[in-house]
């Protein structure tokens, strides 16, 4: 069975895929989500999921089994391209092992949103959009999500974390780093 393999390299976590791996995953994303128009986002979604990014070869790959003439659906890799670049959930480039997405939104900022981004930059030391050199984290910010009672508020992937101040950071990020 294929497999993708993470290794630290750089800037970046490098991904690289075993021969027919990313064939392997848009065919079974596909046969699990049909072709037609309402596949598109599912399909990148699994890809996005199992690579934790959509690697650019993989558009020609998905737009050749999601076509559908007969549906009046022509894909074209510009089309694929500007879905996943839109959704803030898909990423073009490889992530750390960890996504940091801290909210920007203005109810988290008047409750201490910069200071809590100053304190995730300087504990990480990387700043908005890059990853830690040892891979484990990226930081991004992201519009409001959803939950502004709480905050400022950020995501450590799909774990949610309100009230937060600059003091929870390091325990918070404690809880994800691997040595």
């Amino acid at each position: 069975m294929s497999q993708v393999t993470k290794e630290k390299q750089g800037e970046h976590k490098s991904v690289r895929l075993e021969p027919g791996i990313l064939d392997e995953i848009i065919q079974k994303a596909v046969e699990h989500h049909g072709k037609g128009r309402d596949a598109v986002i599912p399909v990148l979604s699994e890809v996005n999921q199992a690579l934790g990014y959509i690697p650019g070869e993989a558009f020609g790959k998905i737009r050749r089994l999601l076509n559908a003439p007969e549906e009046g659906l022509f894909l074209a890799d510009s089309h694929l391209f500007s879905i996943a670049s839109f959704y803030q959930m898909f990423s073009l480039k490889p992530t750390g092992m960890h996504v940091i997405r801290f909210c920007e939104s203005a109810p988290c900022h008047v409750v201490g949103g910069r200071e809590v981004i100053e304190a995730l930059q300087a504990h990480l030391g990387v700043q908005v959009g890059e990853t830690t050199p040892d891979q484990q984290f990226t930081l991004l910010t992201t519009s409001c999500l959803g939950i502004c009672s709480v905050g400022p508020v950020f995501l450590v992937d799909d774990d949610i974390y309100g009230n937060v101040t600059p003091e929870r950071v390091p325990g918070i990020l404690a809880k994800y780093r691997q040595e």
